[in-house]
């Protein structure tokens, strides 16, 4: 009688390592297809965050990267994470339609004209708060 809460204890651990280690080897299978199923051109991002093209998967151990056009770097294929999706072809278009726009910016960033009446109506308000001020500093 005095086993039995023991026991069931037992049990229970038992059956929630058992759980444990099936969802351990369904992720290092998961990270193992991926790492197997990488092809040069993939779009992937590393264990440490870093985005990268696959230019060479020759090596059953490592794997080389495109970090950007024509730096290329070798990596263990355990340090890539997940695939990010292709790469976009597109890059030229939206760059240079934000330059476009900062060009028009460019064109249009003069200083405004100045309203030589609207000065001289700031100038004198700008004394009257300085006299101000210092008045009442004096008292």
């Amino acid at each position: 009688m005095d086993f039995l809460p023991i026991l069931i204890l037992i049990g229970l651990m038992m059956l929630m390592m058992m759980f444990m280690g099936r969802k351990q080897k369904r992720q290092q299978a998961q990270q193992a297809d991926l790492q197997n199923s990488l092809e040069i051109g993939d779009r992937v991002m590393t264990t440490s965050g870093l985005y990268a093209t696959v230019s060479d998967v020759s090596d059953t151990t490592t794997i080389g990267l495109e970090l950007s056009p024509g730096v290329e770097t070798e990596w263990l294929r355990g340090a890539v994470r997940e695939k990010v999706g292709p790469e976009i072809e597109d890059d030229e278009e939206i760059e240079d339609d934000a330059t476009d726009e900062a060009d028009e910016e460019l064109v249009n960033n003069e200083p405004p004209p100045v309203d030589d009446d609207a000065d001289v109506d700031d100038e004198d308000t700008a004394k009257d708060k300085t006299a101000e001020v210092e008045s009442s500093k004096s008292k």
